[in-house]
C-alpha cells in the first residue's frame, strides 16, 4: 500500500540575508562577562583611596560595561522575577544612563554608586544562580 505524496511546503531561513549579517556584526562585536575585570575595577572604585582623575572616565565607561552585561545576564536568566534582582536591575540601568559629573568628588561618588550597584547585581546574580562566582 503506498500513500498519496503530501504537499511539502518550501523551508523559509527564519532571518533575511540583511538580518544574518546585522547578527554576524553583533557576534563578531561581542565581548563576554569578566568576573575578574570586574573585580579589578571594583577594587579600583570602592578602594579607601580614589583613583586618579586621569583613570575616572575610563573607568566610569568600563564600569558601565560590566553594568550593561550584568542586566544582560539578570534579563536572559529571568532574574527579575527575584525582586531584589528587579529593583538592582532598575537601579543599574539609571546610573547607566547617567553622565559622569564634572567635580571631582561628584564623579568619584558617581564611580562608587556604579561600582556598588556592580557589585551587588553580581552577589544577587551569584545568590540566584544565574552567574558563577567571579575568581
Amino acid at each position: 500500500m503506498t500513500g498519496a505524496a503530501r504537499p511539502v511546503r518550501r523551508w523559509v531561513p527564519p532571518l533575511s540575508g540583511t538580518e544574518l549579517v546585522t547578527v554576524l556584526d553583533r557576534l563578531r562585536g561581542w565581548s563576554p562577562f569578566d568576573g575578574c575585570a570586574l573585580l579589578d575595577d571594583l577594587a579600583a572604585v570602592l578602594d579607601d583611596v580614589p583613583p586618579p582623575e586621569e583613570d575616572t572616565t575610563q573607568l566610569a565607561e568600563r564600569l558601565r560595561g560590566h553594568l550593561a552585561r550584568l542586566v544582560t545576564i539578570a534579563v536572559a536568566g529571568e532574574a527579575e522575577r527575584d525582586p531584589t534582582a528587579a529593583q538592582l536591575v532598575v537601579r543599574a540601568r539609571i546610573l547607566h544612563a547617567d553622565r559622569l559629573p564634572c567635580g571631582r568628588q561628584e564623579a568619584i561618588a558617581h564611580l562608587r554608586r556604579l561600582g556598588w550597584t556592580a557589585n551587588e547585581l553580581h552577589d544577587r546574580l551569584t545568590a540566584i544562580r544565574c552567574l558563577k562566582e567571579a575568581a
